[in-house]
């Protein structure tokens, strides 16, 4: 017997993160959330980059999705980094 099963591919992850947020903002389009907040603005950045071209399949097609990266400071003077993202259409 052979110490490796071949079944085929593995199977897609659906209910991943990232799919739960598509799915919300699917939800209500053209409306702006924070889906992220990251430590650094150079991870909030490659998040939204990584939203706006469809990297993880959650996102697709490319161009689906808006993303941007914003460093704000809070009331209380905590510097936040936010990434935003909307949906603003394309196949589902």
């Amino acid at each position: 017997m052979s110490p490796v099963e071949f079944v085929g591919p593995p199977p897609k992850q659906r209910n991943t993160k990232h799919a739960r947020i598509a799915s919300s903002l699917r939800q209500h389009p053209k409306e702006w959330g924070v889906v992220r907040t990251p430590t650094t603005s150079m991870r909030a950045a490659s998040a939204a980059q990584a939203i706006r071209s469809a990297r993880l399949p959650a996102y697709e097609p490319a161009g689906s999705f808006e993303a941007v990266a914003r460093t704000v400071v809070e009331k209380n003077g905590d510097v936040v980094h936010r990434v935003y993202a909307r949906y603003v259409g394309g196949k589902q």
